[in-house]
């Protein structure tokens, strides 16, 4: 079982009470505001999502590690690395690092310090020699987490269902190590 300890944190793979926390996390508009169409998600959703996370594992060899603050073992989200499948443009062998926070915990330096043990994860555990991340443009909260890992903007695109803007930022191993 993969994790990964950070000095606050714990990423790990799910747990079946992972599941309650979760979909409020989902079911939050403010959370939700720049993810697809902005929808929340309910419990089934969820978990079915977990479900897909668990299988990227399994098949990938890596996915979406659950968030557990150290300090209270409360779930605050996600981070972790998928394949970005919706945008087949950059390629078959592009992976992608994501988070997902509750908004109680916003604005603490987890989201950062999670995607940054991610990235680590990737290009030294993983052996990926590039990482991307997507956002979307005006979500300047995941901007300022991509500009923290050193990421550089790539390209600029549209979300081919939903049609609005996206930026890609890159990292690759070269870049990470200097």
């Amino acid at each position: 079982m993969t994790e990964i300890r950070t000095p606050r944190l714990l990423l790990r793979r799910w747990h079946d009470d992972d599941l309650a926390p979760m979909a409020d996390i989902n079911a939050d508009p403010q959370v939700m505001r720049w993810i697809d169409d902005g929808s929340v998600r309910d419990l089934e959703h969820t978990a079915e999502a977990i479900e897909r996370w668990e299988e990227e594992w399994d098949e990938e060899g890596f996915g979406l590690f659950a968030i557990e603050l150290l300090a209270s073992g409360e779930l605050a989200g996600f981070t972790g690395l998928s394949v970005p499948d919706f945008l087949p443009e950059l390629g078959p062998a592009a992976v992608a690092i994501s988070w997902r926070l509750g908004s109680q915990f916003w604005g603490q330096g987890y989201g950062a310090e999670a995607a940054q043990a991610t990235l680590e994860f990737a290009l030294q555990d993983r052996g990926l020699d590039r990482v991307i991340s997507i956002s979307r443009v005006g979500d300047d909260a995941s901007e300022n987490v991509i500009r923290k890992l050193g990421m550089v903007l790539e390209r600029e695109t549209t979300h081919p269902v939903y049609g609005f803007p996206l930026r890609v930022h890159t990292i690759d191993l070269t870049e990470y190590q200097a």
